[in-house]
C-alpha cells in the first residue's frame, strides 16, 4: 500500500501522520495562530521532527459556516507558505487542502505533492481531470452540500451504505480518468451529526471493502468536545483515544494538530499487531 510523492514511494503498510497547517484567521482550533514566516516555520520544524510524514496546507477554513473566500485570496495565503516550506525544508511532503482546481494546480507546481479535496471533485468540475493531469496522490473525503450548508445535509438510511456508494463512485469516476494513488476520508464533522461521526468511526474499517488507504481527521473535533462539554482547546485527550481506535479500525493516515502524541499513538497501536 504505496503512494508515489515526487518520485517518493511513501509505504502506508505502517500507519503515517499529516500535520494541519492552517493559513486561515477563522479555523475552529487554530485559526489565526501563525501570523507570520517565523512561526510557521518553528510550527513546521516541530511537526516535521515530531515525525510528521505529511504536512497538510489549508487557506480555505471548511469548517461549518465558515467565511467563503475568493480562488484569488486562496491562492495569495498559500503560495508564499508553499515557497517557503519547500525552500527551507527541500524534503518536505506537502498536501495542499483546497476543493478548487486552479488552487490544486499552482500549488503543486509550487511543490506541493499531495492534493487533499473536501468534495471529492464534486465542488470543482475540473478537480478530477486537474489531479490526473498532474499525477499525484488524490485524497478524496465524504461531504454533502458546501462548508456553509453542509450540516443541513446530514440525513442518511445508512450512513456507511452512503459513503460506500459514494466512494465507489468517485473512485470509479478518478479511475477512468486516471487518477493512479487514491486515499479516502471519511470526513467527521461534514454534513454529520455526532451521533453519525460515532457511527462511522464505530464501523470504520467497512471502507476497507473500496481498497484503499483510509485517512482519519477527527483531532480537536466537535464530535470530541461537544461530548466531554469542553473546548477544542481541551480535547487533546479525546483526540488521542479516537486516533487509537481509528487505526485499530484501519486507518493509515491521522490528520492532526498535535502530530507528537498522533506519532505515539501509532508506535504503542502497532505493538498490538
Amino acid at each position: 500500500m504505496t503512494i508515489n510523492c515526487k518520485g517518493k514511494l511513501i509505504d502506508l503498510t505502517t500507519p503515517k501522520v499529516m500535520g494541519i497547517l492552517n493559513l486561515t484567521p477563522d479555523s475552529f482550533y487554530d485559526g489565526g495562530k501563525y501570523k507570520n514566516e517565523s512561526q510557521i516555520l518553528t510550527q513546521v520544524e516541530t511537526m516535521l521532527k515530531n515525525e510528521a510524514t505529511f504536512i497538510d496546507i489549508g487557506a480555505y477554513s471548511s469548517r461549518p459556516n465558515a467565511q467563503h473566500i475568493s480562488e484569488t485570496e486562496e491562492l495569495k495565503r498559500s503560495l508564499p507558505i508553499i515557497n517557503l516550506l519547500t525552500n527551507t525544508f527541500p524534503e518536505i511532503i506537502l498536501s495542499v487542502d483546497t476543493f478548487r482546481s486552479e488552487v490544486a494546480k499552482q500549488a503543486i507546481e509550487h511543490g506541493a505533492a499531495l492534493v487533499n479535496d473536501i468534495s471529492a471533485g464534486m465542488l470543482d468540475k475540473n478537480m478530477m481531470q486537474t489531479v490526473a493531469n498532474l499525477q499525484v496522490p488524490y485524497i478524496m473525503m465524504h461531504m454533502k452540500g458546501t462548508p456553509q450548508n453542509m450540516q443541513e445535509h446530514t440525513t442518511y438510511k445508512n450512513i456507511m451504505k452512503a459513503l460506500i456508494f459514494y466512494f465507489s463512485e468517485r473512485i470509479a469516476e478518478a479511475k477512468k480518468l486516471g487518477i493512479n494513488d487514491m486515499i479516502i476520508d471519511p470526513g467527521f464533522g461534514f454534513a454529520k451529526n455526532t451521533a453519525q461521526n460515532f457511527e462511522v468511526l464505530k464501523h470504520l474499517e467497512l471502507l476497507k471493502i473500496v481498497d484503499l488507504p483510509i485517512l482519519a481527521g477527527v483531532s480537536r473535533k466537535s464530535m470530541i468536545y461537544k461530548t466531554l462539554e469542553n473546548t477544542a482547546k481541551d480535547a487533546l485527550n479525546g483526540t488521542t483515544v479516537l486516533n487509537t481506535i481509528a487505526l485499530q479500525k484501519g486507518a493509515k493516515i491521522l490528520r492532526v494538530h498535535d502530530v507528537k502524541e498522533a506519532t505515539e499513538t501509532i508506535k504503542l497501536t502497532a505493538q498490538l499487531n
